[in-house]
C-alpha cells in the first residue's frame, strides 16, 4: 500500500512537470517552480499568496470543516492554512489540495510555535537569560519535533525585535535589548527549528519576524507608530534579522508598524533594498495579520485594493488573513496595473518554498498521529525544558545567604496567586501547551522537600485583585512557616500581543499582600512570574532574596524547586534593564552620552529631579550561590592596526564555597569618532564553570567587525582612534583597560 501511495504522489509531480521556461537543469529547484507556475491561472497563482485562519474559517467547531474552506482551496485560491493543529485535521486539509484541486499544489501550514509546541519552554526573555545560544538551539530543535509531527510546517518565530520599552507587552517574545545578544539568539532559534534541511519531517521553517523595528512602538504601546532614524535602525534593529538570514531563514514576515511616514507591508526600502538586495534574502515575505488591509486606517492606501497593490509591489508575497490578495490581485494584474511579472515573483517565492520543504513529495511532511502520540512530552523534551528553564531563572537578591532553602525544614509556606497557576506558569502564545501538563511552582516545591516537611499554601489574593480581604490565610499560613516562598507577578495574558501596561509595578494588591507577609519576619523568598522587566524597589529594599523566574514553562515548578532549594546554582542574567521607575523608560545599557552625561549631584545635567537615572538592575546582572572576583584584564596588544584582531583574557576567580556558572561578558566603548557611539557595546560573552576557589582564565578574540560602526555615510567601517576595552560580570561592573587602532 505504501508503495502505491508514493508512486500515485510522484505521478502527480509528474503530471505538473512539464519542460520549464527557464534555462535550469531540469529537476532543479527553479525549474520545477517555472515548470509548474507555465501551468497555472493567474487566479491559482493569486491563491498561492493568500494565507487564512483554520479558525475563521471554521468557526462553529474545531474539528469540522467548514464547506467554503474545502470549496476555496479545491479552486486552488488558498495557498496555506494557519492555526490547523494535529496531523489527523492537517492531512484531511491537505488532501483537499493535493487530491481535490486541479494542480494539486500542497499548502503549508503555519502556527505560532513561539517557545515549543505541547512542551512549552520558557518565554524567549527568559530563554535569552540563559546566555547559551546553543542550548535554545536545541529547545527550538524540540518544537519543531513535536510541531512537525503534528502537521505544522511553518512556525511564526523567532521574533527577533530589539525591545526597550517593557511596557510593551511582546518583549516577552524577545531576547531583549542588545543587538549582538539578539542577533546569536535568532540564528540559534533558525537552525533549531529547521535543521540541516527544511525536507526533514522534524523540521519547521522558520519566519524571522517582525521586520522592522516593531519593538521600538511609541509609548510601548503594541502597533504604534516608530520613529527612528536610519541610523538607529541599522545599528540597532536590523542586526538580529540579517542574523537570521545569513542562518538561512525561509521566511520574513513584515511588521505592524510605519517607519518614516510608511507603512512596513509597502515599505520597498526594507522588503527589496535591503532584505532581498543588500542581504540576498531567498525566502517569501509574509505579511502579520491583516496588516495589508489596516493600510487604510494607517492613511495611507485609499482601499483595500490600493493596499493589495501598494504591498505586493513593495515585497510582500503573502497575505495572513487580510483578505486583500484574494480581493483583488487578479483584477489588478488584469486591468494592467499591476505587471503578471510582479505576481510571478511573488508566487515563485512561495512554491520554492514549498519544494524546499519537500510538500511536493510528501505533503503531509511525515506527519501521523501515531508519530504525533510518541513525540508530545517525551520524557527527553521534558527534561529539556526543566534544564532551560533553571538555567533561565535569575537571582536578584539573596540577603544573608538566605537561598538555598534545606529541604529538611519543618514547614513551608507557599504563598501567591501564581504558586499554583498552572496556566500562567506556560506564559503567553503557549503553543499547544495545556495546563493540566504544567508544574506549578507549588508542586515543584512539595516535590523537591523531604516527606516530613509540612506545606501551608495559600493564595492571598489574585493577580489584578484589587481587595485585601483574602490575606488572611495567607498570613496564617506563613505565620505558622520557617520560611515562606511567596509566587507574585503577572497572569500570562498580561504579557504579549496587545498586553501593554502603563505601569510596571506588581498589579493588583500583590505588594500590600507583600508588606503584610514581611511585618511577620520570616524567612521570605519572593519568585517572580511575569513577562517583562517589573519596577519593584520596594522588593529590592526590603525582601531578602529575589527570583526571578519569567513564565517559565512546562517544568517550571520543578524548575524553581531545582534552585530555591540548591539542586541547581542560579546562573541566568538579565537581558533586559529592570527600571526603579516606569518613568525612566526608556532605559537601556547601551544608551548614548549626551554632552552633559548624568551627574547625580549637579543640576544641569540629564538627570531626574525625583529619582534616579541608574537602573534597579542593570543589563546582563544576576547573582550565584557563590561569588566571584575577576581580576587582571590584559589585552595582546594596546595598539593595533584596523585590520587587525586583538585577544582579550581576564581571570575568573570563584571566591564562594560553591561551584557556579558565570557569563563573563565584554564590552567595547569607541571614544571618539565621525559619529557618536553608544557608551558601552556587548561584543562578546563566554559561559565559565569554576570550582569553589580555582581561578579560571578567560579569553576572548576581538575582531575588526567588533570595533565597525556606520559612518556618515552609512558604510560599515573601522575607524583609528581609542576604545575602552570592558569585561565583567553585568553591563556596569566591569574592569577597564585602553586601546588605541591606528590606520594601516
Amino acid at each position: 500500500m505504501r508503495t502505491c501511495m508514493r508512486l500515485i504522489q510522484v505521478l502527480l509531480v509528474v503530471s505538473i512537470v512539464p519542460v520549464a521556461r527557464s534555462g535550469d537543469p531540469p529537476g532543479s529547484l527553479n525549474h520545477r517552480v517555472d515548470s509548474l507556475m507555465a501551468l497555472m491561472t493567474l487566479e491559482e497563482k493569486a491563491g498561492q499568496l493568500v494565507q487564512v485562519d483554520f479558525r475563521s474559517a471554521s468557526p462553529a467547531d474545531p474539528v469540522t470543516l467548514h464547506p467554503d474552506l474545502e470549496r476555496r482551496i479545491r479552486e486552488g485560491r488558498i495557498g496555506s492554512v494557519m492555526n490547523a493543529v494535529g496531523a489527523d485535521l492537517t492531512r484531511r486539509i491537505q488532501a483537499f489540495a493535493v487530491q481535490g484541486s486541479r494542480r494539486k499544489i500542497p499548502l503549508v501550514f503555519g502556527l505560532d510555535v513561539i517557545h515549543g509546541f505541547r512542551t512549552v519552554f520558557p518565554i524567549p526573555l527568559g530563554e535569552a537569560s540563559t546566555w547559551d545560544p546553543e542550548l535554545i538551539m536545541k529547545a527550538s530543535r524540540v518544537a519543531a519535533l513535536e510541531a512537525a509531527a503534528a502537521g505544522i510546517h511553518w512556525t511564526f518565530a523567532p521574533m527577533v525585535d530589539i525591545a526597550r520599552d517593557p511596557r510593551w507587552g511582546r518583549i516577552a517574545e524577545g531576547a531583549g535589548e542588545d543587538p549582538y545578544l539578539g542577533s546569536l539568539m535568532a540564528a540559534a532559534r533558525v537552525r533549531g527549528f529547521q535543521g540541516d534541511t527544511l525536507a526533514s519531517p522534524n523540521s519547521l521553517m522558520a519566519c524571522a519576524k517582525h521586520f522592522a523595528a516593531y519593538g521600538g512602538a511609541e509609548g510601548g504601546r503594541d502597533y504604534n507608530t516608530v520613529d527612528i532614524s536610519e541610523r538607529t535602525l541599522r545599528e540597532t534593529y536590523l542586526p538580529p534579522f540579517e542574523a537570521a538570514v545569513k542562518a538561512g531563514v525561509g521566511t520574513v514576515m513584515c511588521s505592524f508598524n510605519e517607519i518614516g511616514g510608511i507603512p512596513c507591508a509597502a515599505n520597498e526600502h526594507l522588503l527589496r533594498e535591503i532584505l532581498r538586495q543588500e542581504w540576498g534574502f531567498d525566502g517569501f515575505v509574509v505579511s502579520d495579520w491583516d496588516a495589508i488591509p489596516e493600510m487604510q486606517p494607517h492613511g495611507f492606501a485609499g482601499s483595500p485594493e490600493e493596499a493589495a497593490y501598494l504591498a505586493l509591489r513593495a515585497g510582500v508575497d503573502m497575505d495572513m488573513e487580510g483578505g486583500a490578495y484574494e480581493a483583488h490581485l487578479v483584477s489588478l494584474v488584469r486591468s494592467g496595473r499591476l505587471p503578471e511579472e510582479t505576481l510571478d515573483s511573488a508566487v515563485r517565492h512561495v512554491l520554492r518554498a514549498k519544494f524546499a520543504l519537500g510538500l511536493f513529495d510528501d505533503p503531509y511532511h511525515g506527519a501521523s498521529a501515531d508519530r504525533e502520540r510518541r513525540a508530545i512530552l517525551a520524557p527527553s523534551h521534558r527534561a529539556l525544558a526543566r534544564e532551560v528553564a533553571g538555567k533561565s531563572l535569575v537571582l536578584l537578591k539573596n540577603a544573608g545567604g538566605l537561598l538555598p532553602l534545606r529541604k529538611d525544614l519543618q514547614s513551608v509556606a507557599v504563598i501567591g496567586p501564581l504558586a499554583d497557576d498552572g496556566e500562567s506558569i506556560l506564559g503567553p502564545w503557549s503553543g499547544a501547551g495545556r495546563s493540566a501538563d504544567a508544574v506549578p511552582v507549588l508542586e515543584g516545591i512539595r516535590r523537591k522537600v523531604a516527606a516530613s516537611t509540612k506545606i501551608l499554601y495559600a493564595r492571598g489574593c489574585g493577580v489584578a485583585d484589587t481587595s485585601t480581604s483574602s490575606f488572611s490565610g495567607a498570613l496564617a499560613a506563613a505565620a505558622g512557616a520557617d520560611a515562606v516562598v511567596m509566587v507574585v507577578g503577572e497572569e500570562s495574558g498580561m504579557s504579549g500581543e496587545a498586553a501593554s501596561r502603563s505601569t510596571l509595578g506588581l498589579p493588583g494588591v500583590q505588594e500590600q499582600l507583600f508588606e503584610a507577609v514581611l511585618r511577620l519576619h520570616k524567612p521570605l523568598v519572593v519568585v517572580l512570574m511575569n513577562g517583562r522587566p517589573l519596577a519593584i524597589p520596594r522588593l529590592q529594599e526590603a525582601a531578602p532574596a529575589i527570583l526571578e523566574a519569567w513564565f517559565p514553562g512546562v517544568e517550571g515548578g520543578d524548575a524553581v524547586a531545582d534552585v530555591l532549594f540548591g539542586d541547581r546554582d542560579p546562573s541566568g542574567k538579565i537581558t533586559a534593564t529592570f527600571p526603579f521607575s516606569v518613568g525612566q523608560v526608556p532605559l537601556y545599557y547601551n544608551h548614548k552620552n549626551t554632552g552633559r552625561p548624568t551627574i547625580d549631584t549637579v543640576k544641569y545635567t540629564s538627570r531626574y529631579l525625583d529619582g534616579p537615572t541608574s537602573p534597579l538592575y542593570p543589563f546582563g546582572y544576576g547573582l550565584h550561590y557563590t561569588s566571584f572576583a575577576y581580576q587582571s584584564l590584559k589585552l595582546g596588544a594596546t595598539r593595533i592596526r584596523k585590520s587587525e584582531g586583538l585577544r582579550v583574557s581576564v581571570d575568573l576567580h570563584n571566591t564562594g564555597s560553591r561551584a557556579g556558572e558565570e557569563t563573563v561578558q565584554l564590552y567595547i566603548r569607541d571614544l571618539s569618532g565621525s559619529v557618536t557611539h553608544p557608551v558601552k557595546e556587548l561584543k562578546a560573552f563566554r559561559k565559565v564553570r569554576v570550582e569553589p576557589g580555582r581561578t579560571e582564565n578567560v579569553q576572548f578574540q576581538l575582531t575588526p567587525e567588533s570595533l565597525a560602526l556606520y559612518d556618515r555615510g552609512m558604510r560599515k567601517v573601522v575607524e583609528p582612534g581609542l576604545f575602552e576595552v570592558m569585561v565583567g560580570g553585568n553591563s556596569k561592573d566591569l574592569l577597564t583597560a585602553t586601546l588605541e587602532v591606528t590606520a594601516e
